[in-house]
């Protein structure tokens, strides 16, 4: 009883954390002065909100929880003793947020000792507040937009199985996608193409995984990714009853180390894609940068 009750005030700190660095991530949006910055190259950016979000959760997450370890897109790693892990995304997305697509969120996910145990994506822009945790995989619309009080409502995933009536949100091919065996990975794109009723680049990887908790598309995959890109939405998919693997060298991540596994495909019930799949052996092949 004590752990579930810890659990629960685990999430409200994740949602208190995420909702305020959405607040401040919209004081930006749309601006013109946000500093951009390039991290590694054209296709990787940085704003000042970036940095102002991640600092805003940490201080939330550090004055609940001092030992907690918090390992955050824009500054790192601190480093705690107590059993509480935190995955920090503070504005993913940030190139659609850097050019005013509203397609962006906040993503906090937590472990404690290895195990994840709540995940929370925020999506500011459309008033959109996706969780979980025990108690199940949920939907909070804010009033703005439902015109109701913000209920949360229990979130089942379903959606097409067959690729004919699927709609697959592709981060594939990136530009990294590119660098070891392009003809192969155009050509895969090719098929997506082709077998997939419709095919979409939403660029943000927890939005991606937040709509297949929900229902709104049936599947994505990507490469290269970090565990604060996913750790919120894994948990959340599951929760909800939907599909969520880690790939690493071509094969299957073990479920429990999905989240840290730097490949992913994730998918409604039943979406057992077969051509995602084997996109998924083959490209998770590759040598990661630096390896």
């Amino acid at each position: 009883m004590h752990e579930t009750h810890e659990t629960h005030e685990i999430t409200e700190v994740a949602i208190r954390a995420a909702k305020a660095a959405g607040a401040l991530a919209l004081e930006g949006f749309r601006r013109r002065d946000l500093e951009i910055e390039l991290k590694t190259d054209i296709h990787d950016l940085v704003t000042r909100y970036d940095e102002a979000c991640e600092a805003r959760i940490r201080e939330i997450i550090l004055a609940a929880y001092p030992d907690a370890t918090i390992v955050g897109e824009e500054s790192g790693s601190h480093l705690g003793r107590g059993s509480l892990t935190w995955y920090v995304d503070p504005i993913d997305g940030t190139s659609n947020y850097a050019r005013g697509i509203a397609m962006w969120a906040v993503s906090i996910g937590v472990e404690r000792d290895g195990e994840l145990v709540a995940g929370v994506i925020y999506d500011p822009a459309n008033g959109q507040l996706f969780w979980a945790d025990d108690r199940g995989a949920f939907l909070r619309e804010e009033r703005e937009r439902s015109g109701g009080a913000g209920a949360d409502a229990p979130m089942r995933s379903w959606g097409y199985a067959d690729p004919s009536g699927a709609t697959v949100a592709l981060n594939f091919p990136l530009p990294r996608d590119l660098v070891h065996e392009p003809e192969l990975a155009l050509e895969q794109f090719a098929r997506v193409s082709r077998e997939f009723a419709q095919v979409r680049g939403l660029g943000s990887t927890c939005i991606a995984l937040a709509w297949i908790a929900a229902g709104w598309i049936d599947a994505t995959i990507s490469f290269e990714t970090n565990p604060w890109d996913v750790a919120a939405g894994t948990f959340i998919i599951r929760k909800a009853g939907g599909l969520f693997h880690g790939y690493r060298d071509g094969r299957i991540a073990p479920a429990s180390e999905a989240h840290l596994a730097p490949h992913y495909f994730a998918a409604v019930p039943g979406g057992e894609f077969a051509l995602l799949e084997e996109i998924m052996r083959t490209q998770s092949r590759r040598p990661l940068p630096g390896a």
